[in-house]
């Protein structure tokens, strides 16, 4: 299998068709997605929408994308991690990762990996990453990741999560 990369303890590879259920477990716990949309995703939705979308990506966008996370010791799926593209020569951060997951400095090593890739090898000169004012857990990954503080903004949504009247905030980091 080719990796996309690889850490201390982490490896990363492009999804497949195959992985469907790999995001349909991940999707499915309500806290995983308590700050995205507070709702398991449907599977309908993943299959037919959400994972063809990743693997354009990497066609259109080569580099850049979403990542499937392992465990190297277990083979034990984590979740994902992500350089989507943006503006040209720049990426936004992303990652997800199975509760189970939680708390092992897992989100941290691999947000660092993919500033470094991007920067290194992906010529990027800036990396985003944004993110709902109350998740302080993902607000503290992009600060371990280099990223900074930017802005605290609104916005509107029909139907908002609990704690969307505080703000989405922006963090980057430049080469």
């Amino acid at each position: 299998m080719e990796w996309y990369v690889e850490t201390e303890r982490l490896a990363m590879r492009q999804f497949t068709l195959a992985d469907v259920e790999l995001l349909v477990d991940l999707d499915s716990d309500v806290e995983v997605m308590r700050y995205l949309t507070g709702q398991p995703t449907p599977r309908e939705q993943i299959a037919d929408q959400d994972l063809p979308a990743i693997l354009a990506t990497y066609d259109s966008h080569p580099g850049l994308g979403k990542w499937a996370a392992y465990e190297r010791t277990t083979g034990r799926f984590i979740g994902w991690f992500s350089l989507d593209p943006g503006l040209p020569g720049e990426a936004e951060l992303g990652y997800r990762l199975r509760r189970d997951a939680w708390g092992f400095g897992y989100a941290g090593e691999g947000a660092i990996a993919l500033v470094r890739k991007g920067f290194a090898e992906l010529g990027l000169t800036r990396i985003n990453a944004i993110t709902m004012a109350v998740n302080t857990g993902s607000r503290k990954v992009m600060q371990k990741a280099g990223l900074r503080f930017v802005r605290l903004f609104h916005e509107h949504f029909d139907d908002p999560l609990p704690g969307t009247e505080h703000g989405e905030v922006e963090y980057e980091i430049t080469r």
